[in-house]
């Protein structure tokens, strides 16, 4: 029987091996599911928040539109207290409309109940209700300004409280070759 002999000086025994070889990195690329996720979810944040900038934005333009045609009113007919009134009132019923349907045929007591779900200060509602006396008595106490920034309140409160819906004005302030 045959042994192996021993090996000669300064060779190795058994196969020559290669030094340990790592994987490759990861690629980057397609990213794992959670980063897919967390990509959405960013992208729907700021969809949303986009969304809501533009409608708040719309919104406050929509209030801004509504608040001038006071001014609009006040300029057309500042010296015509009758029409002014009247003018001023049409524009009360029309957002009033939105708290309650039949506020176009509500009168006297039931008229002022109406506007007084908006909370306003007593005063605001003392001018708003001097709108119907000024509209028919033509000899009545009335200040344009005074109820011009009536109105105005009145609407500012109850168009950003939400009470009223903002809509685009749909009608226009009557021409002056209409009045009296």
């Amino acid at each position: 029987m045959m042994f192996p002999s021993a090996p000669a000086p300064g060779k190795a025994s058994g196969p020559v091996l290669r030094d340990i070889h790592l994987p490759p990195e990861p690629s980057w690329w397609p990213p794992a599911p959670g980063w897919w996720m967390l990509a959405a979810l960013v992208l729907m944040t700021l969809l949303g928040v986009v969304i809501a900038s533009v409608m708040r934005r719309r919104r406050r333009m929509r209030i801004a539109a509504i608040v001038a045609e006071v001014d609009t009113f006040v300029a057309m007919h500042g010296n015509h207290a009758v029409q002014l009134a009247g003018q001023l009132h049409q524009l009360l019923r029309r957002a009033a409309r939105h708290i309650d349907p039949r506020a176009t045929h509500l009168r006297g007591d039931a008229w002022q109940a109406c506007l007084a779900t908006v909370p306003v200060p007593a005063d605001v509602l003392h001018q708003l209700h001097s709108l119907d006396d000024a509209m028919y008595r033509p000899a009545a106490a009335f200040d344009a300004r005074l109820a011009a920034a009536a109105t105005r309140q009145w609407l500012l409160t109850a168009l950003e409280r939400g009470h009223v819906r903002t809509r685009p004005v749909s009608r226009k302030p009557q021409a002056e070759s209409s009045r009296a």
